[in-house]
């Protein structure tokens, strides 16, 4: 079997954003397809007592100053637009992600996960608003009726939950996190480690 290298992905995670606009630059470098596994962050969090940085940096000094510019760094690397925050931060992902399942099953996964982060990133729309998820999709020229009737399904559901469950019995504790193989790296910043260990398992 080829390698496998994978995306666990919230679209509710500004870095799982940016790594996504990054990632294919890498793909085309490498040849390598990512394979995007949807997960809930919010799951994930409760499963490791973790958080957010936006409440671990908080009252920090220095480090979420480092942080942006990090960012600019990673910006300028792998020439992706400037990043603006969402100002309805920090957003109730649950029906988005139980969405991308649906999209997933359904054969058009590529263009909502694309879609989604659009409105949600760059356009900086309230995502978990049932009206503004609603318009959003109907604007992408998604299915608005297959997708709203499928994050209903228990069975894409319990695709989410299962999904999330096995990224943190894996070793996953936020997002962005990424696979090569069963080897993890977590964070944006790792992308590039990522792609040294693709072209090493290829040379």
């Amino acid at each position: 079997m080829g390698l496998s290298v994978e995306f666990h992905f919230d679209f509710g995670s500004p870095n799982a954003y940016l790594a996504h606009l990054a990632i294919p630059s890498v793909e085309r470098r490498t040849g390598i397809a990512f394979k995007y596994v949807p997960v809930l962050l919010g799951g994930v969090f409760k499963a490791t007592n973790n958080v957010s940085p936006a409440v671990s940096l908080r009252g920090i000094r220095n480090k979420p100053e480092y942080q942006r510019l990090e960012t600019a760094r990673f910006l300028r690397q792998y020439d992706v637009p400037a990043y603006v925050p969402n100002p309805h931060f920090p957003v109730n992902t649950l029906t988005i992600m139980r969405g991308a399942i649906v999209a997933e099953r359904e054969g058009f996964f590529e263009r909502y996960v694309d879609e989604v982060y659009q409105h949600m990133w760059a356009r900086q729309r309230k995502m978990d608003d049932p009206d503004v998820f609603a318009e959003a999709l109907a604007e992408s020229g998604l299915p608005v009726q297959t997708v709203l009737a499928g994050v209903q399904d228990p069975v894409v559901k319990q695709q989410l939950i299962a999904n999330t469950e096995s990224a943190v019995a894996r070793g996953v504790f936020g997002s962005p996190s990424f696979f090569v193989g069963d080897e993890l790296y977590f964070g944006k910043d790792k992308l590039r480690d990522v792609e040294e260990e693709v072209v090493r398992h290829k040379s």
